[in-house]
């Protein structure tokens, strides 16, 4: 069974109320992928998504938490640190050390298949793949498969 790592936007957009057309369909691709194609992966997160999930107040926050509370987090290991200090030197991520930069990193550290996300300026993004790949090679890390819930849903069978 392959890994996904469920990154921050996944969640959120799975209870999503905004109602112009883009956080619609958004919505839609990931309830679908949840609820047809999740169990056929293995889902892990991080403690830095529910920290993210956590921050404010927001009308769905106990339903996105509540979502996320059965998935197993990854371990970050004291190596994490050093990952991410590459990342933001080489300009592969924001200057955030707690949000995409740890997401790549515990997901490429773990060797995981897929990181699940919406974000695509500075994940899901084919522009940036090519440096991530680079990055990552240089570093000896897994580089996983950066994808949105609509490219990883599977057609059910007929």
């Amino acid at each position: 069974m392959k890994n996904v790592y469920i990154e921050t936007s996944i969640p959120s957009f799975y209870y999503e109320v905004r109602q112009e057309p883009e956080m619609v369909a958004r919505r839609h691709w990931t309830r679908q992928w949840w609820e047809r194609s999740a169990s056929r992966y293995r889902l892990v997160t991080s403690e830095g998504v529910i920290a993210e999930l956590e921050e404010g107040e927001y009308e769905t926050q106990a339903e996105v938490l509540a979502l996320m509370s059965s998935v197993p987090r990854l371990e970050v290991a004291d190596d994490i640190a050093n990952i991410i200090d590459v990342y933001l030197a080489n300009h592969l991520m924001p200057k955030e050390r707690l949000g995409d930069a740890l997401h790549l990193a515990l997901a490429s550290y773990h060797k995981c298949d897929f990181l699940l996300t919406w974000n695509c300026s500075h994940i899901a993004n084919a522009n940036k793949f090519e440096h991530i790949r680079i990055i990552n090679t240089r570093l000896g890390l897994f580089v996983p498969t950066l994808v949105t819930p609509m490219e990883l849903c599977e057609e059910d069978a007929p």
